[in-house]
């Protein structure tokens, strides 16, 4: 197993570490970055396979695959300082980024995959989209749940887009909490039904043999039915129209199209 190195030790970085080190360990050794001390501290205290490096560099010194884990704000300066070797592996979490701009950054002939890791990687039941395909970063990235390898810039920037949809996802169960709430359900048991509620329905929508969501929209709609009725009122009352804007606004900015 190979040594893996985090620059950054943000919430993904913990995450990520989390997960491949849970038994079975996929890895055997990871560097982490101290520029958060302590999410750093806190994964060496419960991992011995973590060590905190004195610095960026020596991440990237000890390490056959690294990862650039840090906020495209700050991401030219910290990747600009930093002394690549050629061959070595390198991943870039870091979101919005050109491909080019981080080649040009990096200045050194590396091999380089970008990928879309979220949160439950930490339990290993993470998708994560990669570009370009990459099998020792798929296998990485399957052992933290799925990997999807997209084929294209425009896979990956599809798929980017719809991660966005995640706090949406949320929002409607917190908007139908808030409505039972109102209407006289104690708060406490809303949040008791609806989340176990939406856990089922995604449980069912990865079943093998799904071939379609609109498949099961028709399936849990009964003709005339209330979950017809509420689907009816969602698309006419642009629903629909307000979630596709939104995606097409996010593409937008996620390809450089916009602000």
């Amino acid at each position: 197993m190979k040594a893996i190195g985090f620059v950054g030790t943000g919430a993904i970085t913990e995450a990520m570490v989390q997960g491949l080190l849970a038994e079975p360990a996929h890895v055997s050794k990871i560097h982490v970055s101290p520029r958060n001390a302590e999410i750093a501290a806190n994964l060496a205290a419960k991992f011995d396979s973590v060590t905190v490096a004195a610095d960026n560099q020596t991440v990237v010194d000890h390490s056959d695959i690294v990862v650039l884990a840090i906020r495209p704000q700050i991401a030219e300066d910290v990747i600009r300082e930093l002394r690549f070797k050629d061959g070595q592996r390198v991943v870039s979490v870091v979101a919005t980024v050109e491909r080019q701009s981080l080649l040009d950054w990096i200045r050194a002939d590396i091999d380089l995959v970008q990928a879309i890791p979220l949160p439950f990687v930490a339990d290993r039941q993470g998708v994560t989209a990669i570009y370009p395909p990459d099998p020792e970063i798929a296998g990485l990235f399957d052992a933290l749940g799925i990997a999807v390898q997209c084929e294209s810039r425009k896979e990956y920037d599809l798929l980017a887009a719809a991660s966005a949809m995640m706090s949406t996802f949320f929002g409607i169960m917190e908007f139908t909490t808030d409505w039972l709430e109102k209407n006289g359900l104690d708060r406490s048991k809303g949040q008791a039904y609806i989340a176990p509620l939406f856990a089922s329905l995604a449980q069912r929508a990865n079943e093998p043999g799904v071939t379609s969501f609109s498949s099961l929209s028709s399936e849990f709609a009964t003709r005339g039915g209330l979950n017809e009725q509420v689907f009816s009122d969602f698309e006419k009352k642009g629903g629909r129209q307000a979630l596709t804007a939104a995606l097409d606004r996010v593409l937008a900015r996620i390809e450089g199209r916009s602000n």
